[in-house]
């Protein structure tokens, strides 16, 4: 039995607007997402209440696509996996692409809000764990549904086709490769450019944040398991260590970024696990390490990861070891927003936002699949959506504090004006990069 409410919330909300005097319905987008907050409220709520891990998103995608139909969108499911693909075509002019993700978190969630997810599952491992929507996806996927509703409500005020996209498997890096794969760009109008925003949780809510050029890192993963024989801790004469050897390759590891990449270069080698043995007195033979690789140029990323091959097989030939065994996984390249897309928009974001609600925002080491669709030929853009509200930061500045983290089982957004600002922001990109034919 889904876990959500249908049909969707914005059918009545928009059958409601067409009995409204045009006035009404010519509204700028913030009065428009203001008007219809509580429908957009709800939506997120039951969205953040039954959140879905990466590749398992059906009850979400069906829910999103729900509200798409529900607006007049042509929807296409099953795209990429649990993708969806929503097209608004609204006469001559350029094709737009909008995206939210659609994934959650294997996080227990401890905000105590009174919906807060509830949801647990099996992992890949068969471990239980919860499932939070701890990095705002939530967020996210209810701007998508108001700013497709805003652009259904008021086709006078552009011209051209939306592409909507609900993306699965982002925190995997997954999702957009699938998405494209599949045809995103072949079965569907191919956008002359994709917009998407994602929260900040050291950002005020009722702000945005943007960069032009590279803005997020390139990403890989890596498994090392580095080989020994085993034996009895009594006698480690007879035996070949992985712990001591995995001691010193994550000491080396560490001497990659700080002697091998040139300092003003970002990069970043953290080992974020390890394992190793079962019992006190027992030398195990093996080790496991699971490594998490940052950095933002190809050559820079290129280096980092033939320089921890070379250290990880020197380790073990110090040791007179097998060689480990090495698997790079779910590797994202680096996002780069379009230097002229962003130029083009931050003057609308500032006239619908203000000035001093649109802030320049400093380069992350955190990762993104939306690159993806920028590799893929589409000049791309995702600003940043402050969060979390303003008086909230400043009694963490004063508790000497930092705000949770996204991927906090703590962190949660104030959604009310988070909304409102992503619904106001992209919906008036919109209308910028799909003006209305005269």
């Amino acid at each position: 039995m889904s876990r959500f409410n249908v049909p969707a919330l914005l059918l009545c909300a928009l059958a409601a607007a067409s009995a409204r005097p045009a006035s009404l319905l010519a509204a700028q987008p913030d009065q428009w997402a203001k008007e219809h907050l509580g429908e957009l409220i709800g939506l997120y709520r039951q969205l953040h209440a039954a959140p879905e891990l990466s590749g398992q998103e059906r009850e979400t995608s069906q829910r999103i696509a729900a509200e798409l139909e529900a607006i007049g969108a042509a929807v296409t499911r099953g795209v990429g996996g649990h993708g969806v693909v929503a097209v608004i075509e609204n006469g001559p002019g350029p094709c737009l692409m909008i995206r939210a993700d659609l994934d959650a978190l294997p996080i227990t969630e401890q905000t105590r809000l009174p919906f807060a997810s509830q949801v647990k599952v099996e992992d890949e491992s068969g471990a239980q764990v919860g499932v939070m929507h701890a990095c705002g996806h939530d967020i996210h996927m209810t701007c998508l549904v108001g700013v497709a509703g805003y652009l259904a409500a008021h086709k006078d005020r552009w011209s051209g086709t939306a592409l909507l996209v609900g993306q699965p498997a982002e925190e995997r890096g997954a999702g957009a490769k699938a998405m494209l794969k599949d045809g995103l760009f072949e079965k569907f109008p191919r956008p002359r450019h994709a917009l998407a925003l994602h929260v900040d949780s050291a950002l005020a809510a009722g702000s945005i944040g943007y960069r032009a050029g590279y803005s997020l890192a390139n990403v890989d993963t890596l498994d090392i398991t580095v080989l020994g024989r085993g034996g009895h801790g009594a006698y480690p004469h007879t035996t070949i260590d992985p712990i001591v050897q995995a001691a010193h390759l994550i000491v080396e590891l560490q001497s990659i970024v700080s002697r091998e990449i040139k300092p003003t270069e970002p990069a970043v080698i953290t080992v974020g696990s390890i394992h190793g043995g079962t019992k006190h007195n027992v030398i195990s033979d093996r080790c496991h390490l699971q490594l998490t690789v940052r950095s933002y140029s190809p050559d820079v990323r290129e280096h980092l990861l033939k320089a921890i091959r070379r250290k990880a097989n020197a380790v073990a030939a110090g040791a007179d070891a097998p060689q480990p065994i090495i698997a790079v996984v779910e590797g994202t390249p680096a996002l780069s927003n379009d230097e002229k897309l962003v130029e083009r928009l931050v003057p609308v974001f500032r006239r619908v936002l203000g000035d001093d609600h649109v802030i320049p925002s400093d380069p992350s080491m955190g990762g993104e699949d939306f690159s993806e669709y920028g590799l893929a030929g589409v000049p791309v853009f995702m600003f940043r959506l402050g969060a979390v509200d303003a008086q909230r930061l400043e009694g963490y500045r004063r508790a000497g504090s930092q705000p949770p983290s996204l991927h906090s089982p703590v962190f949660y957004p104030d959604a009310e004006p988070a909304i409102v600002t992503g619904v106001t922001a992209m919906a008036s990109a919109a209308l910028e990069m799909m003006p209305p034919k005269e």
